[in-house]
């Protein structure tokens, strides 16, 4: 089974406004970057789809390892979500989970590979965490540029 490293990051300007995730994909020596951004979001969304995009990337079942700044990511798929999924996709005061249809395709990749989940803070120099900081920021500008037909001359 190949063994894989994931970075990813989700920003948002405004919350909710635009926003842009990205993830860092590694295998041996081979790296690939991802990104993309939607108009109206939230910063959570966006970290979810990090993680997402970065295991729906994979084009095997693989040993991942998942590093995310996010503790709402994080937490949710590894404590949370087994309460959520019994309790028919409610929380702990009864309401819809938010996000519920990002962590089912979450929860649904994570079936398909052994992922470790790691976090690391944001913003403290981590290489990786800052490479995925600046892509999910530059998706952001790009698509605002693109909405705007401007390049901010």
């Amino acid at each position: 089974m190949p063994h894989v490293e994931i970075f990813t990051d989700g920003a948002c300007r405004g919350n909710p406004g635009p926003g842009g995730w990205a993830a860092l994909l590694r295998w041996g020596e081979r790296e690939k970057l991802i990104q993309g951004a939607q108009a109206k979001t939230t910063n959570n969304r966006m970290e979810l789809l990090a993680a997402i995009e970065g295991l729906g990337a994979l084009q095997k079942n693989s040993e991942v390892v998942l590093t995310t700044d996010s503790q709402y990511v994080l937490k949710g798929i590894t404590e949370w979500i087994k309460g959520w999924k019994r309790n028919g996709w409610k929380n702990a005061k009864k309401e819809p989970v938010l996000n519920q249809d990002l962590w089912q395709q979450l929860d649904q990749l994570c079936q398909n590979h052994q992922v470790e989940w790691r976090w690391v803070k944001g913003h403290s120099g981590h290489a990786e965490n800052e490479t995925v900081d600046q892509a999910a920021n530059h998706a952001i500008d790009e698509m605002l540029k693109e909405q705007t037909g401007c390049d901010g001359l």
